[in-house]
């Protein structure tokens, strides 16, 4: 087996606490050996306490780090394509967190900038490693609810009680929750379908007076393979995922389907009766990205989330936000 791919994390926060440093602990295809975080003094503390060999000072000194062959971008949305963009220069591989930027043209400068300096880039939509959205995948590849017809993918959670505030700064997030979980929304039913976004539709509100972005949605989707998708999000709403496939023959119900922390429990129903069920842990959903991840740069498989996959989702997202502004239907070109 080839040597461990030696990563680090820039803009490392609550996140790389809560779900990438125990993704990389039982990693054998990846090993942890620096970060970058703006509080300096927060740095030093972290890399002593989880043991992490460099403290860089700068997102340049990291990318030009030697010891360094991939960097994982967690940093927020508007610094995503900086950042891409200077790994790339450097020669590093990169992770990318979703949104990958702000809009679809920056989305594909990373693509082509991943193209003009060779090294691999990908998006961290961490559920297409989901055994949740994989058992989904199958079920319809293997003709289980005979033509998919219509595609719901729910995503809510309480943004006021998240630690992550930036999330609802527009100067910092690429929208609300549309940006934030809509985005895994679209990119799972694309996974699962097999099929690209062609039209969507935007209803948004503002919940609270002091909301800068919208804090509830639902998208409406046209599907390229004639599937009727719908996505809705909420910033204000108790914690709940959902994955839902209607088909010409059944139904497939992934309950906490998009989540990493949680039981899931699968249902295939036919004619309103359970034919079949599952259930899913998808806690090593992360270290499953990272490994893939790792195994792309090796020259094996290739990885799950491409950089063209962050474009589309990109378009998918830019198309949403016009749609909430003139109030029509947007077409994806």
């Amino acid at each position: 087996m080839a040597a461990p791919v030696r990563f680090a994390i820039l803009g490392f926060g609550l996140h790389a606490v809560r779900r990438l440093l125990p993704a990389f602990a039982p990693s054998e295809r990846t090993r942890l050996v620096g970060m970058w975080r703006r509080d300096q003094n927060a740095a030093k503390q972290n890399c002593i306490e989880h043991k992490i060999a460099h403290c860089f000072t700068s997102p340049e000194e990291l990318c030009a780090s030697p010891d360094v062959d991939a960097v994982f971008i967690t940093s927020p949305d508007a610094m995503h394509y900086a950042d891409t963009l200077m790994a790339l220069r450097y020669g590093k591989a990169v992770l990318c967190e979703k949104p990958v930027a702000m809009n679809a043209a920056q989305a594909r400068e990373m693509v082509d900038a991943s193209k003009t300096t060779g090294a691999l880039y990908g998006v961290a939509q961490n559920f297409r490693y989901n055994h949740s959205l994989d058992w989904v995948r199958k079920q319809i590849q293997a003709g289980k609810i005979g033509r998919p017809q219509i595609a719901r993918a729910e995503f809510d959670y309480p943004a006021n009680h998240a630690p992550r505030k930036w999330i609802m700064d527009p100067t910092l997030a690429c929208g609300g929750p549309i940006g934030d979980v809509g985005v895994h929304c679209i990119d799972a039913l694309r996974y699962v379908l097999g099929e690209e976004v062609e039209s969507i539709s935007t209803l948004a509100t503002k919940t609270h007076p002091e909301d800068q972005v919208e804090a509830t949605a639902m998208l409406q989707m046209q599907m390229t393979g004639g599937v009727l998708a719908s996505v809705g999000v909420s910033a204000r709403s108790p914690y709940r995922t959902l994955v839902e496939i209607t088909g010409s023959d059944g139904v497939l119900i992934a309950e906490n389907g998009l989540t990493v922390d949680r039981p899931i429990e699968m249902v295939l129903r036919r004619a309103g009766e359970v034919v079949e069920t599952a259930t899913a842990d998808n806690a090593d959903a992360y270290t499953r990205m990272l490994d893939a991840f790792a195994d792309a740069m090796q020259g094996g498989e290739p990885f799950a989330a491409t950089g063209e996959d962050g474009v589309r989702n990109m378009m998918a997202l830019d198309a949403a936000f016009r749609s909430w502004k003139t109030g029509q239907r947007e077409t994806i070109g």
